[in-house]
């Protein structure tokens, strides 16, 4: 009884996820809300939208801050999770995920990737997909990509959003990066974690993610 206590209990703590997206004065496209087509999580426009917006000042440049996190889960559990990991041994039921966003309207923007409860000592690639989660491994498309191209040459991480890392003795990590340009509305949806950095590596996990787009 006891261990089939804690096997239900571990697939409603993959279940968990969050998103909070909060926008300057120009407001922002690309998150949705609880019950939207990412599942849980709540969106706050600008306050002229009907939202809580948070701004410093009324002359602040129009930006937005997003983040989002959610533990892992296999395909088919109970309770279905953002985050999808299709390889247990690399990536465990109930390891946690956080990818935040930072930007500008038509200006740069940095993505934060943190994961806990990885394989020590392993080293993760991860990139920023086209499509959201699904229970098979290839449902997130492909890399986005600024300039889609389909010239191999362009699959890089001047190209793409990369976060690369490698799972300290704990199974903790962390990467970001900084692009002077923005996701186009509607065309990044998720981060999926593969078996070897660079532009190679099966697909371990995905997390479907609310990424902001401003770019038409």
């Amino acid at each position: 009884m006891v261990a089939g206590t804690a096997g239900i209990s571990g697939i409603v703590i993959g279940a968990l996820a969050s998103a909070v997206l909060v926008a300057g004065a120009g407001g922002a496209y690309g998150a949705t809300g609880a019950g939207g087509a990412y599942g849980a999580g709540s969106a706050y426009g600008a306050p002229g939208d009907g939202g809580t917006g948070d701004t410093a000042g009324a002359d602040e440049t129009p930006g937005y801050r997003m983040r989002t996190e959610g533990r892992f889960a296999p395909p088919g559990s109970l309770i279905p999770s953002a985050a999808v990991t299709y390889d247990t041994k690399l990536v465990p039921a109930g390891s946690w995920i956080e990818v935040t966003q930072r930007g500008a309207a038509g200006g740069g923007m940095t993505v934060t990737l943190r994961v806990t409860g990885l394989k020590p000592g392993h080293v993760y690639g991860a990139h920023v997909h086209q499509k959201p989660c699904g229970a098979d491994p290839a449902d997130s498309g492909g890399h986005y990509q600024h300039r889609p191209s389909s010239d191999p040459a362009d699959a890089n991480a001047d190209n793409e959003v990369w976060l690369d890392f490698t799972a300290d003795a704990y199974g903790a990590g962390a990467a970001s990066a900084y692009h002077d340009w923005n996701f186009r509305r509607g065309e990044a949806a998720s981060v999926v974690l593969h078996s070897e950095p660079g532009n190679f590596g099966a697909r371990l996990a995905c997390f479907t993610v609310p990424f902001v787009g401003w770019a038409a």
